[in-house]
């Protein structure tokens, strides 16, 4: 016995999770995606999201419709007679008549521990506020943000060097497997659902470009845990001569002199209480590069500031 499946996701952080339902023999009906939109080379050519090249090659239909709130878009949706829809960032608002057309309700794959980071950007922000957990979930969708029943959930432990791209990595095979174990438990009426906490609700708002801007005047904790959560995008960045400057990897390190100030010549920045030393970065129309190659062409001295 298998269920039918609506699949609705976008990014590559979906597509294992859509092969893991093809793999476990539910029948995929659908798969709803983001439009192909203009990339490539100077973006003159459309380009299909992950999962709708992986649909593809599953053979699965794809459609991309720009809304669901139109009366057309639900009743084609509606008439997959779907047991279930999957959703794993997909990227648009599911109206009610979606959401309660599939037999068996939607089931959202989502990346915290919820209630906190409810919203857009919960990877990044559990890493840029000091989190030591986090995890994936398994809820029935509500027409509020993220604010539905959990039916499973698991864990990950958000270590000290951890950066963003890391831990959506992990989040994506632990939730893929998570996903489908919660189906099987769906298929036997087993999959229970708990209401979530009214304590510790906090919003993941979508990263600002205002916002990757580093502070050096926060302590070194603070500062380590900002570059690390925008890694690799859209990255942290900082001023020097100038000159915009991603920082891709630091660490907290020994020191301590005015924040911003260059104190070291490993590229070690004095931050509010201790500093962080950059290891990897990326100046402005150029690869990214070790701290050392960049600091060769730069030729920066103790006391240079970094804004």
């Amino acid at each position: 016995m298998s269920l039918r499946v609506i699949f609705m996701g976008t990014p590559d952080f979906a597509v294992p999770t859509l092969s893991e339902i093809v793999g476990q023999g539910h029948e995929v009906v659908a798969a709803y995606t983001r439009a192909p939109a203009p990339g490539g080379r100077r973006g003159l050519e459309l380009v299909q999201s992950p999962v709708h090249r992986a649909a593809e090659g599953f053979g699965i239909p794809v459609l991309s419709p720009k809304t669901l709130k139109t009366p057309e878009a639900q009743a084609e949706f509606a008439g997959f007679d779907a047991d279930v829809a999957v959703v794993v960032a997909y990227g648009l608002l599911l109206p009610q008549a979606v959401l309660d057309a599939a037999h068996l309700g939607c089931l959202n794959l989502h990346g915290s521990l919820l209630p906190r980071w409810r919203g857009a950007a919960p990877i990044q922000r559990a890493i840029m506020s000091g989190d030591a957990e986090t995890g994936v979930m398994v809820m029935k969708m509500e027409a509020g943000l993220d604010t539905g029943p959990v039916g499973m959930v698991e864990k990950i432990a958000i270590t000290q060097d951890m950066t963003a791209s890391v831990l959506h990595d992990r989040m994506m095979r632990v939730g893929a497997d998570l996903m489908v174990r919660a189906l099987g438990a769906l298929e036997r009426g087993s999959l229970q659902f708990r209401e979530q906490a009214a304590e510790g609700v906090t919003y993941a708002a979508k990263i600002t470009k205002e916002e990757c801007h580093i502070d050096f005047a926060q302590p070194a904790k603070a500062v380590h845990d900002h570059i690390r959560g925008l890694a690799p995008f859209p990255g942290a960045f900082a001023l020097v001569n100038g000159q915009r400057l991603k920082v891709l990897k630091a660490q907290v390190a020994q020191g301590s002199g005015t924040p911003g100030t260059l104190i070291g010549e490993d590229l070690t920045i004095a931050c509010r209480e201790g500093a962080v030393r950059l290891l990897e970065v990326q100046p402005a129309g150029k690869s990214a590069m070790s701290a050392a190659d960049y600091l060769r062409g730069a030729k920066l001295a103790p006391g240079t500031a970094f804004s």
